[in-house]
This record gives C-alpha cells, structure tokens and sequence, in this order.
C-alpha cells in the first residue's frame, strides 16, 4: 500500500505511460513504413518500384545518388540527399530503385518511409534505429511546407540530430517539387514583411542547404519521353513498330498537357494492357 500523495502521483503516472516499444524486428523485411498512434514499424514485403535500368533521362542523378548509397550501405561517410524538381520524373522511383539495387550486395540496407504529417515523431523513430546493426535510408516523399506549417523543424532533427547527432546508421532521402521546400509567395512575403528580411527567411530557406546533395530533375524532352516508353517496351516485351508508338505516344502526352516519366509510364501501361500483356 502506497501512502505518500507523492509515490501514488508517481504510480499513476506510471501506470498511464505507454509502454515501451518493443524492438523491431529489422530482419523481417528489407522495407518499412513508420505509422503513428501507436508508433509502429510495418514490414513491406513487395515494394512498389521498377528497376533501375528502366529510369531514363536522370543518369548524373542516377550516378551520384547511387555512389552516395553505396558509401552508406559499406558504413563509410554519406550525405542525405534531396531530389527535386519536375514532377512525374522519377524522384521517388530513383530512391526506391536505388534501395534495391544496392541492397542486393549489402543486406542490411533498409529502407524506412517516413510520411512528412509524421515529422514530429522523427525523434522517437530515431531511437529506435539507433544502435540497430542495420543501416536505414530514411525516405520522406513529397516533402514541402506551407504557411505556418511548424514540421520543418522537426526535420532538423534528422539533418542536425540536435545534442545526441543524427544515428551514424541513418541517411534521410527526401523529394520535393519545391527547391527550398517552400512556396515562393511565402518566402517573398517573409522578405517583405520583416524588419531584417534576410533574417526572416533564413531559418526556412537554410532546411535545403542541410542536404549534402540537392539532384534536380527537369523537364523531357520528346526524344526522351519516347525512349523511356521504348525501354518499357522492351523490357517487357510489348511489341509495336515505331512510327505507331511515336503517334500514339505524341497524341497521348498532348491530350495529358504534360511530358514527363509518370506520363510515359501511364501510355506504357495503357498500351500493355490492349496487347494484353501483364506488367506487375
């Protein structure tokens, strides 16, 4: 029986804590998706994703994100990277291609997809990773901040790592459509409207300049946006001459009002499924 206010205050507190996460099972798949409410770890078995070799028009990006990855998976010096730029071009899909091919000779390369409504529990996702034998590229998609949005702070933590560092075994990959992840119109305001406005916009620009690496991506070309479709053509085996392809292709893309890699891929799929031919 417990007398003292105190020592009850204590228990109850005690009692009402959550209790401590159980350490993940790292081994369980080579794939994760953070969740919040409760804080849990959920194993992908079939990451969505296509090779690397089929990702055409980003070779410099390719080239650098790739030697960056393996430097990390062997446990030397890496630096997090952002990816931003045209959408539709790969972004994402380059970061996920990437995982794969370099987890296929460095096992214990995991990937963690981190949602950027999480942010605020970076922290503790951070604990959790730290001191495990794997090594984690935390992946963040689509990261950007609006107006009065307080995330971008909490990123800080895995860029800075604050008092404690960023764990030795994590590298954050984040993509973005914006370069400074945020909108213009807010960063000119702040310019606007401060007393010092270099001061007031440092803080928020500054967040992209804590990557190590910044890979644009731009717009295609019709050459490219042709050869991307050609090489799913191949790979997968859908055969159609090339004047057709060049037909459809153009008038598929003009009806979208865009060209890009995402857009490629939809007339790719499109067609693969009139030749009747699977492509999962």
């Amino acid at each position: 029986m417990i007398d003292d206010p105190l020592d009850r205050i204590a228990a109850a507190l005690e009692r009402m804590a959550p209790a401590p996460l159980p350490t993940p099972d790292f081994n369980a798949a080579a794939a994760f998706v953070w969740h919040t409410g409760p804080d849990r770890l959920e194993p992908v078995q079939n990451v969505s994703r296509v090779a690397l070799d089929l990702l055409i028009g980003v070779d410099r990006s390719r080239d650098t994100l790739l030697a960056n990855t393996r430097q990390f998976a062997a446990g030397l010096p890496a630096n997090n990277a952002l990816l931003w730029g045209a959408r539709g071009m790969g972004k994402s899909s380059l970061v996920k291609a990437i995982h794969a091919d370099v987890h296929a000779s460095h096992e214990a390369l995991r990937m963690v997809e981190l949602q950027r409504e999480d942010l605020p529990s970076v922290g503790r996702l951070l604990n959790l990773l730290r001191g495990a034998s794997q090594r984690f590229i935390l992946f963040c998609d689509d990261l950007s901040f609006g107006h009065d949005d307080a995330h971008y702070k909490s990123l800080k933590a895995v860029l800075d790592g604050g008092i404690e560092g960023r764990p030795d075994n994590v590298v954050l990959y984040a993509t973005s459509n914006r370069r400074h992840l945020m909108p213009r119109d807010m960063i000119e305001n702040e310019r606007g409207s401060a007393i010092n406005p270099a001061e007031a916009v440092e803080e928020k620009v500054s967040l992209s300049d804590r990557f190590g690496l910044w890979l644009g991506f731009h717009a295609c070309d019709q050459d490219q946006y042709l050869a991307m479709i050609r090489g799913y053509c191949d790979a997968y085996g859908v055969e159609i001459d090339a004047e057709t392809l060049h037909a459809e292709a153009v008038e598929w893309q003009a009806t979208r009002g865009s060209r890009s890699g995402r857009v490629a891929w939809q007339y790719f799929t499109d067609l693969a499924g009139r030749k009747g031919v699977q492509v999962a």
